[in-house]
């Protein structure tokens, strides 16, 4: 794998690391605000939409520049926006803070799949994309834990301007390590929305909606949840979320090892099995250890459906491969958003804190449901393809034999 994946890994820890951090923060900044947690959690979910506006937004206004210089601007951004969030003195100007960082989010994930599939052979994409995608779930196993840390002892706030120290550094690794890539040549904006008129790939972005919705219905909420039901100290979050980023880690790597392979049939295996453990989430949630495990299993096999929905939108566009695959990010995000919107209303509710597994359990279910349709589709025009090729065929001419007279 080339060096420069390390430089597009880095990117990817710091925005990882900001993304999810404030799951394990909400009860601390929604204190200071004086706001409730479901208004906190809105914190998330502005978040989450803002990377489905700006990822296509920023890789349209990409596709004028090249795209290491893109990657360095978006990283700027992200900077900016986790400074504010930092010094914020209101709740809606840390909102203001979240949605400004998370539009460098999409372009930065959906430029660098491009580039990280483009650094290496055909059949090695999947990998170099979960290459790019483990600094992301790194984050989950050292970034935001530390960063809860940080925030429980030495206030939100500093956890905010230590993330804006690590996209300086993911610019400083972008700047070093990534080779110059000319501006694309022959883009245009009609012809990379001619992606959107298949349907596997909007079938793909849907089930990155609800399959990683899923994961974070269950996650917006999981510090109050582990605490007030399952009776873990505060400072135990900390080590919770690593167990959490542990699993996003392997599940990020057997998706990359595997997508190459079997794309459809682990698709299948790790959304029927997300859907089935976030539904028994809702009972483990009482205990601490069985808490601990399903925990962890919910970030393997929420991660391992990332490198083959990435490489199933690149595939299925590849005439036209930047937006489909920076709005595919939004689609994550987008799925996000929903869930964390849905679980806030059911702890609203009075349903109690686990009631969001069930919302996670119903989104990954559904995700399930259009992956088999997906597949079904796919081999029913497999087979019409290889019928009128067959039809199309030249027969061969009959052989024509004679017997010769005795």
């Amino acid at each position: 794998m080339p060096l420069a994946l390390l430089a597009l890994a880095i990117g990817a820890f710091g925005i990882g690391t900001t993304e999810f951090v404030i799951m394990g923060l909400l009860p601390e900044v929604a204190a200071d605000y004086g706001v409730t947690i479901p208004t906190a959690g809105l914190l998330v979910t502005g978040y989450a939409l803002g990377v489905v506006l700006g990822a296509p937004l920023m890789t349209v206004l990409g596709t004028r520049i090249p795209r290491k210089r893109m990657l360095m601007v978006l990283m700027g951004l992200f900077v900016v926006g986790n400074v504010l969030s930092a010094l914020a003195p209101s709740f809606g100007l840390m909102l203001t803070g979240r949605v400004v960082a998370s539009l460098a989010h999409g372009a930065f994930f959906g430029i660098g799949s491009v580039v990280a599939a483009g650094l290496v052979a055909p059949e090695k994409k999947a990998g170099a994309i979960a290459m790019m995608f483990t600094g992301l779930t790194v984050a989950n196993v050292v970034g935001v834990p530390f960063g809860t840390y940080l925030g429980q002892s030495a206030g939100w706030r500093a956890t905010f301007l230590v993330v804006a120290g690590l996209g300086v550094l993911g610019l400083a690794g972008i700047a070093k390590l990534v080779p110059e890539q000319p501006r694309p040549e022959g883009v245009r904006v009609r012809h990379e929305l001619a992606a959107f008129r298949n349907a596997q790939v909007l079938l793909a972005m849907a089930m990155t909606v609800l399959g990683f919705g899923g994961v974070f219905a269950a996650i917006t909420y999981i510090t109050p949840m582990m605490t007030e039901t399952a009776g873990f100290a505060d400072s135990s979050v900390t080590w919770l979320l690593v167990l959490f980023g542990l699993g996003m880690v392997a599940g990020n790597l057997i998706g990359g090892r595997f997508a190459d392979r079997r794309l459809m049939p682990l698709l299948y295996v790790s959304l029927g099995s997300l859907a089935v453990v976030l539904a028994l989430f809702t009972f483990t949630a009482h205990n601490k250890i069985a808490a601990a495990v399903t925990l962890t299993l919910i970030g393997a096999l929420g991660f391992a459906t990332v490198p083959p929905l990435q490489k199933r939108v690149l595939d299925q566009a590849s005439a036209a491969p930047t937006l489909a695959s920076a709005v595919n990010i939004g689609a994550f995000n987008l799925g996000n958003a929903l869930a964390a919107w849905l679980g806030g209303i059911v702890i609203a509710a009075g349903l109690g804190y686990t009631a969001p597994n069930w919302v996670g359990a119903a989104l990954a279910g559904s995700a399930l449901v259009l992956a088999i349709v997906s597949g079904a589709l796919e081999r029913r025009t497999q087979t019409a393809g290889a019928t009128v090729a067959r039809a199309a065929a030249p027969r061969r001419p009959e052989r024509v034999t004679t017997t010769a007279p005795h």
